[in-house]
């Protein structure tokens, strides 16, 4: 059977793929991808053997620092990243979710310091699989329904 690309190849650069169709927006979003200045393909609800049907991101000359990386496993854990150099991956690996989440996430307890003074959020991931996040300081869980990634 001849295997044939759905989304062209890029040269250089980070493909996201397997993004859960529904999701796709929000991971834009999240990375600020139209401040990005070199080419970005994106294709949504491609047929998937593992999903049925999912989301790819391409971007031409990006490679993401581990914080954004956090970012999007706290929205979309299980997500491939392909690093791409001269049409070749080099790098493939499944985003997780980390143990531990630093600055990334408001604590959803509005009575909580680190909503009233500069104070940089600190969380223990209580749960991976449902991504459920304790804060350090008030020990608040904070669920995936209610992650607010901060700016």
């Amino acid at each position: 059977m001849k295997k044939e690309l759905q989304v062209s190849a890029i040269k250089n650069g980070t493909v996201i793929d397997h993004i859960p169709p529904h999701l796709l927006f929000k991971v834009i979003k999240l990375l600020e991808l139209e401040k990005i200045k070199t080419a970005i393909t994106i294709g949504n609800n491609y047929t998937s053997n593992k999903l049925g049907v999912k989301a790819i991101i391409k971007i031409e000359e990006k490679y993401f620092e581990d914080n954004e990386i956090n970012k999007i496993a706290l929205i979309i854990p299980n997500v491939k990243l392909s690093i791409i150099k001269n049409y070749e991956v080099v790098d493939k690996k499944v985003i997780e979710v980390p143990d531990k989440v630093v600055g990334l996430v408001e604590c959803m307890n509005p009575k909580c310091i680190t909503n009233h003074e500069d104070i940089v959020t600190r969380f223990k991931v209580t749960d991976k699989k449902e991504i459920d996040l304790k804060c350090l300081y008030c020990e608040k869980i904070t669920d995936y329904n209610n992650i607010e990634i901060r700016k």
